[in-house]
């Protein structure tokens, strides 16, 4: 893409159509490249939003409760959250395991959301039960922190900036995360049309990424006497599972430690590093190469192409869902994790 096409206004239609009514995007929510995120944290609705996770929010009581735990999951493309493939892969299989939300009402549209035949319980999202645990359900959102879904669709009696956003720019891999108007880009244009980043664009995204780490293990640090276990649900090699992982998550899993910036090398923390063992990162390489195995296995037994490309491409888009975490053979191991909780003596 040319610097033309990477405009702010050249970007605002495909943005606003990420945001599924009734709700509508802010057009200053909208941070393409490191740079805006690190302008982003000083937004006044994000930096608002931010000190009310950071301090304010703790978990709804839910009477009868005998253990609460935590799961954290990624912020999707199209907001709000819970309408994505993904959420929806996700909370069926809790609802599948049977997990079921307390109730709330679903603002009205977005029923529209959802397939044939699937639950209406998929857009519910306040907290869930099942044999007096409580699950409290998060997503980890770039440049939110941390999103609890009882927010995902309202804040304060208002729009909640959760479903009000469009923050692609961290994902420095799409080649498409710059800001070339701005005078502090530092992005090469390449040949096939992509950019890459220059010291520029590493720089502000280690401060954003620490800065939202910081937050990060602040809210969790803070809620953790609340749960007995926080479990984090995130794909490997993106930004959420970086805000997450410690040192030797980073060396075993080849999750950049280091970006080289205008001020030279800046090493990137994660929550784990500052708070160790707060959360349990899933899914595991060991659960992913099962879950791959699996796929292959009902691949074969379905009729369909089980060659190891195609079962690459299939578990890459979730066949369907997205992304793999919203596969079947993955969220075994997730739903495996929250029964041995249940399970645990009380």
């Amino acid at each position: 893409m040319n610097a033309e096409t990477l405009t702010r206004q050249a970007r605002l239609t495909a943005s606003a159509r990420k945001i599924r009514p009734p709700f509508a995007l802010d057009p200053d929510l909208r941070f393409y490249s490191p740079q805006e995120n690190l302008d982003a944290l000083r937004h006044p609705r994000v930096a608002s939003w931010l000190e009310f996770i950071r301090r304010e929010w703790t978990p709804t009581p839910v009477p009868g409760a005998v253990g609460r735990i935590a799961l954290l999951v990624p912020c999707t493309k199209y907001k709000p959250y819970p309408t994505s493939r993904e959420h929806r892969g996700i909370n069926s299989a809790l609802l599948d395991a049977g997990w079921a939300p307390i109730g709330g009402p679903v603002p009205d549209g977005l029923e529209k959301c959802l397939d044939s035949g699937e639950d209406g319980r998929l857009l519910d999202v306040t907290p869930m039960v099942r044999e007096g645990f409580v699950l409290d359900r998060f997503i980890v959102s770039e440049p939110l922190g941390l999103v609890p879904y009882e927010h995902a669709y309202w804040w304060r009696g208002e729009q909640s900036p959760a479903t009000s956003y469009d923050d692609p720019g961290l994902f420095e891999s799409r080649g498409t995360s710059v800001s070339p108007y701005r005078d502090d880009c530092t992005a090469v244009p390449l040949r096939d049309g992509t950019w890459r980043w220059g010291p520029g664009e590493r720089e502000a995204y280690a401060e954003v990424h620490n800065a939202l780490v910081d937050v990060l293990a602040a809210v969790l640090g803070r809620l953790a006497p609340s749960y007995a276990g926080i479990g984090a649900w995130v794909s490997p090699g993106l930004t959420h599972v970086s805000f997450l992982a410690d040192r030797e998550r980073r060396r075993t899993d080849g999750i950049p430690a280091v970006k080289h910036g205008v001020s030279g090398p800046r090493t990137l923390t994660g929550v784990l590093d500052l708070l160790p063992g707060v959360v349990t990162l899933m899914p595991t390489r060991a659960q992913l190469e099962a879950a791959t195995e699996a796929l292959r296995e009902r691949l074969s037994g379905q009729g369909r192409s089980a060659t190891p490309g195609s079962v690459r491409s299939i578990f890459a888009r979730g066949d369907g869902r997205d992304t793999p975490l919203a596969l079947p053979e993955t969220l075994t191991h997730l739903i495996g994790w929250l029964d041995a909780w249940t399970a645990a003596p009380r």
